[in-house]
């Protein structure tokens, strides 16, 4: 075959494979149905670990509801967590920048308990693994995008590290009697995962006199997500 005739099939067979291809829309994450024993999927699709009177639950946050929930007087756009309502010229979608996970702890049961989220981690079913963003790392993220030493990009950076500094999940300890909640921030996912484990390392139950572990457990919370395809996010969705 002539080199112009293959260039010529090969072009063809590009402009009937490129719309059924198009670009990835990940779905946000829901519980699987597969869970570790001791774990309860709720209603609201989060997972809860319940350890006699200690209660450990972990949920996958939409980026709606972080813009509803973590924005200073309702301006979206210095939101720490999300890119806001931004879109790039012609789109009509914002995509994530950040995994966010909203972890709760009611402790009834022992007299103090301690999670650090930088030991957590995300394991894909690809084997693809993910830690956990600190406050320090995001801190410098942001000074990296400050616009400028004075004025709006100053205000900006300072209000988006506020937010995090006040709903980022701490690991300080949480003492009987007492709830504790917080964001744990992992970086945006490859659009190739669509399964992950969740993983809190090290939670420390019991302490000695120096207040160092005696005794520590591990949890794997279980989720997934579709990832849909097209050439724009409605396409996507009426075609899948």
């Amino acid at each position: 075959m002539n080199s112009w005739r293959i260039c010529g099939v090969a072009a063809v067979v590009a402009l009937v494979l490129a719309p059924a291809c198009g670009r990835y829309f990940p779905t946000s994450f829901r519980p699987v149905h597969e869970q570790v024993e001791g774990m309860t999927v709720n209603d609201d699709g989060s997972i809860t670990y319940d350890l006699e009177r200690l209660a450990i639950t972990l949920r996958p946050m939409m980026d709606e509801e972080l813009n509803r929930l973590v924005s200073p007087s309702g301006n979206v756009e210095v939101n720490p967590y999300t890119f806001g309502e931004l879109t790039k010229p012609g789109e009509n979608w914002t995509p994530s920048r950040f995994t966010v996970f909203r972890l709760e702890v009611a402790n009834y049961q022992f007299p103090k308990v301690r999670i650090d989220p930088d030991v957590s981690q995300i394991t894909a079913s690809n084997r693809r693994q993910y830690d956990p963003l600190s406050f320090a790392e995001l801190y410098e993220y942001y000074r990296a995008h400050w616009v400028g030493r004075t004025g709006q990009g100053r205000t900006d950076f300072r209000t988006r590290t506020d937010v995090l500094n006040r709903t980022m999940f701490s690991s300080n300890f949480i003492f009987s009697g007492t709830d504790a909640d917080g964001y744990i921030v992992f970086p945006r996912l490859d659009d190739d995962v669509t399964q992950i484990d969740v993983d809190l390392n090290d939670i420390a139950v019991r302490f000695d006199y120096a207040d160092e572990p005696v005794e520590q457990i591990d949890l794997t919370f279980r989720f997934g997500r579709d990832i849909l395809r097209g050439n724009t996010l409605a396409d996507a969705v009426k075609d899948n």
